[in-house]
């Protein structure tokens, strides 16, 4: 089974990384490594655009109805079959499949798990044993690489943490820093923001959750960051940026807006 995995995902992403690596290679980029990272996520972002595009349409129409499914539940808080019939009819009205937005993060998710396993096992190659078990899982000998490559972007180790580099470059912390100020925004695009505003006034114990929320994931975020090698921070900073440019041309600015507007005040 996880041989099937491994043909299935592990192999292709790894070959179109190397295939990347090439490219800038023959090309004199330098940090040939690390650009190959953020090329690859980039694309493995636009194939899945059409799968995250549904998966957003879906959760906004949802987020959007939140109201109104609330007032049918409560409604029929006693009869949960004239509930799930006025649920029914609700999402029919509004053209929405309960089940659009499941089925898009399902397909996704194998093909995310095997991207962060591939960056995971090419960041930590830096030995000729290490390159010579990639060159056995590629394509093609014009793929293979004859020498253990350059780990470094911009002066820092993609195999290193931000926490083993902190002693000796303290301005490292900035990539956590930034990496949990991304995903924060991400989130906060994530809400509408009719959403936020309907929580506020009908419970302030479900609006001090999703307050909590919003700041705990980006906290748990840049701690991963910070303790797991720099290759998986660009890789999740690059991926972050695309999600974000995303929301924006499909769904707007969400529940940011208040605050992009304080600031431009």
């Amino acid at each position: 089974m996880f041989e099937f995995f491994n043909i299935l995902f592990i192999y292709p992403l790894t070959n179109l990384l190397v295939v990347f690596y090439k490219i800038f290679l023959f090309l004199h980029l330098p940090f040939t490594l690390g650009f190959s990272i953020i090329a690859l996520t980039a694309l493995i972002k636009l194939v899945l655009y059409p799968l995250t595009s549904a998966q957003i349409k879906s959760s906004t129409k949802m987020q959007k109805i939140g109201p109104l499914l609330s007032e049918i539940k409560e409604k029929y808080k006693d009869n949960k079959v004239k509930q799930q019939e006025a649920m029914m009819k609700l999402y029919k009205e509004h053209n929405i499949n309960p089940a659009s937005g499941c089925l898009p993060l399902l397909i996704q998710f194998p093909v995310l798990i095997s991207l962060y396993q591939v960056l995971t096992r090419i960041v930590s190659a830096n030995s000729p044993q290490a390159i010579e078990k990639i060159n056995s899982t590629l394509y093609s000998p014009l793929l293979h690489i004859d020498k253990t490559w350059d780990i470094s972007f911009f002066g820092i180790s993609l195999a290193d943490s931000p926490s083993k580099l902190f002693s000796s470059m303290p301005l490292i912390v900035a990539i956590p820093i930034l990496t949990a100020v991304l995903q924060f925004l991400l989130s906060k695009m994530m809400v509408p923001e009719s959403a936020v505003k309907t929580v506020k006034k009908k419970d302030d114990f479900q609006s001090a959750i999703q307050t909590q929320s919003l700041y705990i994931f980006p906290v748990m975020i840049a701690y991963f960051s910070f303790s797991l090698p720099f290759g998986l921070s660009l890789y999740w900073n690059t991926f972050t940026l695309f999600g974000i440019l995303q929301q924006y041309l499909l769904a707007g600015v969400g529940s940011l807006g208040p605050l992009l507007r304080r600031i431009k005040k």
